[in-house]
């Protein structure tokens, strides 16, 4: 009898996640596209990977990378899209596994966001100044440094980092990768105090600038079919590139041209870093003052001011 009462308690329990997973799922609704512009899809192995484009057709190209998290996406640079837009021809991607991309069952790895960066900016723009934050940083430098021949005009690496965790633990990601026991546990980490919190910690430097509705659409992007599959290899650090690149070695050993943006009290990746690779690889580091990691979204105005008025005479140079 204690057997049976044991195996309906734990049978109930994983019926009523069944149903919560499913509950959430069905209040998130079909994700919109949040960017001013026109949407369009780019076949990338198989993966229908869609883009924003906004601005004039004959203006310089820009595309814009986002960084990775539970609630990833093209999004990120929503402050600043329209306002870029009036110089330049702008990109928006959600990578694969994210926002309105296809999010199939992979694992994801460095090297896939590598190949699909080299390949989207060889096939789609031509000579575009890539701007990539975070993690996603790194894998730009991949992609750049092993091209054949690279299109790239020039890296904007927002806060970049080739390391999130000291130890990659890839049993986590498998954890997160199971279909009940996972996805309760990456709707826990992706619930909406989960996003605010990271957000108010490593995203803001004034939580007030962050509104509800980036929140909302956050967490509705987090919860779309198939949205733990690639955060799960960030969640459990099997998307740092790994011990055989460095990114302090690989920015030094670029012939692309590299300008590093920082957010002054960033905590997740502090200043400090950003002067060492600046010191290590000769590069030109850009400080934005009262913002931590995500300064293009905090304070729009400062950073598209910066690139509409820098990059464009460093190009002609």
């Amino acid at each position: 009898m204690k057997l049976r009462t044991a195996l309906g308690a734990a049978v109930g329990t994983v019926g009523a996640a069944v149903v919560g997973n499913r509950a959430l799922r069905s209040r998130a609704g079909d994700l919109e596209n949040p960017l001013p512009g026109i949407e369009r899809s780019y076949r990338w192995r198989g993966i229908d990977v869609r883009y924003t484009v906004a601005g004039d057709p004959n203006a310089p190209e820009m595309v814009l990378l986002h960084g990775v998290h539970a609630a990833a996406g093209s999004h990120e640079f929503e402050p600043v899209v329209e306002l870029l837009s009036e110089e330049f021809r702008v990109y928006a991607v959600d990578l694969p596994g994210f926002g309105r991309s296809d999010r199939p069952p992979l694992v994801y790895s460095p090297g896939l966001y590598a190949d699909f960066i080299r390949d989207f900016t060889r096939v789609v723009t031509t000579e575009p100044i890539v701007v990539a934050s975070s993690l996603t940083g790194a894998f730009a430098v991949d992609a750049v440094a092993n091209a054949d021949d690279s299109d790239v005009a020039r890296l904007v690496l927002v806060c970049p980092t080739d390391e999130t965790m000291s130890q990659p633990r890839p049993r986590i990601r498998t954890l997160l990768r199971t279909p009940v026991v996972g996805t309760s546990l990456f709707n826990v980490l992706a619930s909406k105090p989960s996003i605010r919190y990271f957000f108010d910690r490593d995203g803001y430097y004034d939580a007030d600038r962050l509104d509800d509705d980036h929140v909302e659409y956050a967490w509705r992007s987090a919860h779309q079919p198939g949205a733990r599959y690639a955060p799960a290899s960030f969640i459990s650090g099997t998307l740092d590139p790994g011990p055989d690149f460095d990114l302090r070695t690989e920015l030094a050993a670029l012939e692309t041209p590299v300008t590093l943006v920082w957010g002054r009290d960033a905590n997740l990746v502090p200043l400090r870093e950003g002067r060492d690779l600046a010191d290590a690889a000769d590069l030109e580091l850009v400080v934005i003052d009262y913002a931590t990691q995500l300064p293009h979204a905090e304070h729009p105005e400062k950073f598209v001011e910066y690139l509409s008025a820098e990059l464009p005479r460093v190009e002609r140079d």
